[in-house]
């Protein structure tokens, strides 16, 4: 209990004076969360050789190619090279499922076609393989801005996503913009928060010590604040991923990045 009450003091000293006055990051201000790393970090980023997920990306590219399922069929099956064939693919999701009637994120994308085309079982949310292929795709759109879809389907799911990100959760009552909004740049325990865009998932974290998804670290955020995080794959994470999306609109892909 006492830990949970110092825990509470150092966060309101250092978001209280702004925590009720969340606003949104201009534009022309919105940054990778590259430029608080280290050179070090940086450099590990950059260099495919030193970058350690680039090994799922490894991983993913095998299994792009491997047939799988009743239907005895691989991605490159379908879709050819994924050099060319997913080519910005990532940038423009979380997009609209027609069939699903509801927004899809790229490993949910990932997934139908495992089911409905290869007729293989889902893989397992985080799990290696799925992180691997995600990483893969992902990886072909590195370098390209991000450009969500415009159509009414993803735009409402952004605006619920802007609810989400700048709704009070937990038993600290934080939003997610009251750290990544107006305190970015600022530190928290040492680290610099910050403006949390969602350029490089599947990313690589330090504290990981391995590949993850955003998914993932949007409900590490949420056990943060002492939040009851929402189960992998629930609708209003894939809502989240949109706005986020929306919100890092011209930022370039990272995929894997790395972080701390």
């Amino acid at each position: 209990m006492t830990g949970c009450i110092l825990a509470f003091a150092a966060v309101l000293a250092v978001l209280g004076p702004s925590i009720a006055a969340a606003a949104e990051i201009a534009p022309p201000d919105r940054r990778s969360d590259t430029i608080a790393m280290s050179p070090a970090l940086r450099a590990m980023q950059a260099d495919d050789a030193a970058n350690p997920g680039m090994l799922s990306v490894l991983d993913g590219e095998a299994l792009w190619n491997t047939r799988a399922g009743d239907a005895a069929r691989s991605c490159a099956d379908c879709h050819g090279p994924a050099a060319t064939g997913m080519r910005g693919v990532a940038a423009r999701h979380p997009a609209w499922n027609k069939a699903s009637g509801a927004p899809m994120d790229l490993t949910g994308r990932i997934e139908m076609c495992r089911t409905e085309n290869q007729r293989a079982p889902p893989l397992p949310a985080e799990s290696p393989d799925l992180l691997a292929l995600s990483a893969y795709v992902a990886h072909q759109s590195r370098g390209m801005p991000i450009s969500p879809p415009d159509d009414p389907g993803t735009a409402a799911a952004r605006e619920r996503g802007r609810r989400l990100f700048t709704a009070r959760i937990g038993q600290l009552d934080l939003s997610c913009a009251a750290c990544h909004d107006d305190n970015w740049g600022k530190r928290l325990a040492g680290s610099p928060i910050p403006q949390g865009h969602p350029v490089g998932y599947p990313a690589y974290r330090l504290e990981w010590q391995a590949l993850g998804s955003l998914q993932r670290r949007l409900r590490n955020c949420m056990s943060g604040v002492r939040a009851e995080p929402y189960r992998f794959d629930a609708p209003e994470l894939v809502d989240l991923e949109a706005y986020l999306m929306g919100r890092a609109a011209g930022l370039a892909m990272e995929t894997p990045a790395v972080r701390p």
